[in-house]
């Protein structure tokens, strides 16, 4: 079965006219995309993924010297996966003595949350 197709020659647009009409554009604002994509950023790596689940799921704060042991990776490692969840926002922590103790910021995965689980097409 063959289909015959019209081919017509490409035409050059004017200068300074669009190729064609965006169909959507975005509902998120740039500073909003920029926060967003910091926190999903750090959720990226799958240590980081983890330790979020773990301090979700604990009641209160967690001591470093509790997650250590979870991990098959060394406490500087652990440390430094810690700092870039409390750079993007997602955790903090309190210093009693020697010990950090850890948890999740209410609400900080609400934003990306919701943007996610946000429906266009309802």
């Amino acid at each position: 079965m063959s289909v015959d197709l019209e081919l017509t020659p490409k035409a050059k647009r004017p200068n300074g006219q669009p190729c064609c009409e965006p169909v959507v554009y975005p509902d998120v604002e740039r500073e909003q995309a920029i926060r967003l994509a910091d926190v999903a950023k750090a959720l990226g790596d799958p240590i980081r993924l983890q330790l979020v689940d773990v301090l979700r799921k604990h009641a209160g704060e967690v001591c470093v010297c509790e997650l250590v042991p979870l991990f098959d990776i060394s406490q500087p490692t652990l440390s430094h996966h810690l700092k870039r969840l409390r750079e993007a926002g997602i955790v903090a922590s309190e210093r009693r003595g020697l010990w950090a103790y850890y948890y999740v910021v209410p609400g900080a995965l609400g934003p990306l949350a919701a943007w996610m689980g946000d429906d266009h097409d309802a």
